[in-house]
């Protein structure tokens, strides 16, 4: 196939492939997505950003319908499709404006995890990532450097999260998440897997405070993850109970994020960063 141009981006350090396909002609194999990200003989990433229009993917119809012209297909590094993806879609909102396909404001942007509402956040973006679901089901998480499992808390924002209090940041900081962590019982899609440590004091001036590293399903060890920081965050103000401050800061390899809570819903809200251009060759 002839040469395909893309755009690197990152949010915080979780970094993507940036696709732009606003007719929706480029069909990538699961293979092709993973040599795109591959680090060593690709251009390297967490995932793919297909930037498509609504109506031009069959996942899209509900979001076009709904009136979101653009749709992010988004792929974790070994090409398997993901619902959702918090930086991800910070940087999906920078490639629309600075391409000139959409102005912020604010726009409504498709997602498998349904149609999210992403505004102009400062230098950054803020997105709501809409209601979220916290399943109490006991489940056990056993990661290399972990003496013990240890219990997690599910945490969805349109797509699965698990989330783990640690004691002490040595302890977070010898995890070896070159393993995949274990969970029993296993979820069926399975999940992304948050370890948590909270800030001392946990709440200053009203705002929360934690540090996580996370491993996310399909990719592995990340710098960051959007969606796994807002779980992150709501797993310790559950954790913390009815006098739980609804603002978070979270730290992460990458940088920081904001963590705030409103109505029943989530938002999240960070840097996006475009960072080169280019063309690569597709086998």
């Amino acid at each position: 196939m002839p040469a395909l141009p893309f755009t690197k981006g990152q949010g915080t350090g979780n970094d993507f492939v940036i696709i732009a396909d606003p007719d929706g002609v480029v069909d990538l194999s699961d293979a092709q997505v993973a040599a795109l990200t591959d680090r060593r003989f690709g251009i390297g990433a967490d995932g793919t950003l297909r930037v498509v229009r609504s109506a031009a993917i069959a996942e899209g119809a509900e979001a076009a319908a709904s009136g979101a012209e653009w749709f992010m297909d988004y792929r974790n590094a070994d090409g398997s499709a993901a619902e959702m993806c918090g930086n991800g879609i910070r940087v999906f909102a920078r490639y629309l404006e600075q391409a000139g396909l959409a102005t912020f404001g604010e726009q409504r942007i498709g997602t498998r995890a349904g149609v999210k509402t992403v505004r102009r956040d400062g230098d950054g973006f803020e997105v709501d990532l809409g209601v979220f679901v916290v399943d109490e089901t006991d489940v056990l998480v056993q990661a290399k450097g972990l003496p013990v499992a240890r219990p997690g808390l599910g945490i969805d924002v349109g797509n699965p999260h698990v989330v783990v209090a640690l004691p002490s940041h040595d302890e977070l900081d010898g995890l070896e998440l070159a393993y995949v962590p274990q969970l029993t019982p296993a979820p069926a899609a399975g999940a992304n897997v948050e370890f948590v440590v909270p800030g001392e004091p946990l709440v200053v001036d009203g705002v929360g405070s934690i540090r996580m590293r996370v491993f996310e399903r399909g990719v592995g060890e990340t710098l960051s993850c959007g969606t796994g920081v807002a779980a992150a965050a709501l797993a310790v103000r559950h954790w913390a109970g009815p006098a739980a401050p609804d603002r978070w800061r979270v730290a992460v390899p990458g940088g920081e994020l904001g963590v705030r809570v409103v109505d029943g819903h989530v938002l999240l809200s960070g840097p996006a960063v475009l960072t080169y251009t280019g063309e690569v060759a597709l086998a």
